[in-house]
């Protein structure tokens, strides 16, 4: 679901005001106008060079610089469409495996000298693309190496970004590199070299309230006609927990899940049985490519209703201590790696007031599947089939999981 900040006077805001996750279907002209983007994570980063290449002048909110790589997208000639399908039965079996089709290095950034580091930072800087944070294999869970990822970015952004003052607050400092989702760009911080944009630090200079005809900080108010929310979502948890799912007993899936999400292998919660979450928390979700994860987890869930219908049964819930087991399993492999160093939706760390928890199985998909397939062949273990006791029928259908 997505998340607009509660900031005071909105509502009497006389301009225009969008959310990048609610976009409107016909286009948004912003010739001549003021715009203001709140947020710099990937929807600010890609909306605020487009809308600086129309607009009269665009302010930049940013609360906390991101490590972004060009996407150096272009147009794929047929020559390379064909290379590509002429493949496609492997791809699909790699990706099955290891849930995305990069670049996988095979040794450790300390394994190769400097020289060697850079030119291999550069090549895939070069090439583009989230498989820079496959530079070497490393980088997620040694954290001197992330660092010669990260400064290598670091110098990419002082580089080209003209003023110096502008280049150190764009420049992330706080997190490793991909401990939040990468960032992919085309000509984000060349952006600011624009003399049509400007970029204010809130964490220096926070927003205070939106005015009729601007946006007060506490060191001036700046005047705009649009204001660009990009701002992200409540990930993972946030869709579900907007609908009034009730579970045994009547109790509700978001107050379970208050103090943060709680799953067996990412596709049941125990107490709320014939519930099954695609590519939710406690699974890989968004740290694989999505279709494959959707894939897995939908042939998962058809086997099993296969299963129950052909040994007659009606009803299936996961094992609360299953479900610790899992989740003690899903924290102990994040704290392995530099992921939980980052205040990032990963973490719940973008919605006020939600549990901060690193909600995703790091594991690569193939390991996933092994997992989840273990649990079906050993008679779902993990999991309570049955049929339904009588006095489920007399639950509210609209509100319950039978």
């Amino acid at each position: 679901t997505t998340q607009v900040p509660n900031f005071e006077g909105l509502d009497a805001f006389q301009g225009r005001w969008f959310h990048t996750g609610r976009w409107p279907h016909q286009p948004v002209d912003f010739s001549g106008r003021r715009v203001a983007v709140i947020g710099t994570g990937s929807s600010g980063i890609q909306t605020i060079p487009m809308i600086a290449h129309q607009a009269a002048h665009v302010t930049v909110f940013q609360r906390t610089p991101n490590f972004s790589i060009p996407g150096r997208n272009r147009p794929l000639v047929d020559e390379d469409q064909q290379a590509w399908k002429s493949r496609y039965a492997e791809h699909r079996a790699r990706a099955k495996e290891i849930g995305t089709l990069y670049e996988f290095s095979d040794r450790g950034a300390m394994q190769a000298n400097e020289a060697e580091r850079l030119a291999e930072y550069e090549r895939r800087w070069v090439k583009g693309g989230v498989n820079f944070v496959h530079s070497f294999n490393n980088l997620m869970i040694d954290e001197a190496s992330n660092t010669t990822a990260a400064d290598f970015v670091r110098a990419k952004i002082r580089a080209c970004v003209r003023d110096p003052e502008v280049a150190e607050r764009l420049t992330p400092r706080d997190h490793p590199l991909g401990s939040k989702r990468i960032c992919i760009d085309t000509d984000y911080f060349e952006a600011f070299n624009r003399d049509n944009v400007a970029l204010v630090d809130v964490r220096r200079d926070p927003i205070e309230r939106i005015t009729p005809r601007g946006i007060r900080t506490g060191e001036a108010e700046h005047a705009v006609d649009d204001i660009v929310f990009a701002t992200g979502y409540d990930a993972l948890t946030g869709a579900l927990s907007a609908i009034d799912i009730r579970g045994v007993g009547g109790g509700t899936l978001k107050d379970k899940w208050a103090a943060g999400p709680r799953s067996y292998l990412g596709l049941m919660s125990a107490g709320f049985p014939n519930l099954f979450v695609i590519t939710g928390p406690g699974s890989p979700s968004v740290l694989v490519n999505m279709v494959i994860g959707i894939e897995q987890h939908v042939d998962w869930i058809a086997d099993c209703l296969a299963h129950l219908r052909e040994h007659g049964f009606s009803r299936i819930d996961a094992d609360a201590a299953a479900e610790q087991r899992w989740g003690a399993h899903v924290d102990a492999t994040a704290q392995r790696t530099l992921f939980p160093r980052a205040n990032s939706w990963y973490m719940g760390a973008n919605i006020p007031g939600k549990p901060r928890q690193f909600m995703l199985y790091v594991q690569k998909i193939g390991v996933y599947r092994k997992e989840c397939d273990a649990a079906a062949q050993q008679g779902y273990e993990g999991f309570h089939l049955g049929r339904h006791a009588s006095a489920a029928s007399q639950q509210p259908q609209s509100a319950r999981c039978a």
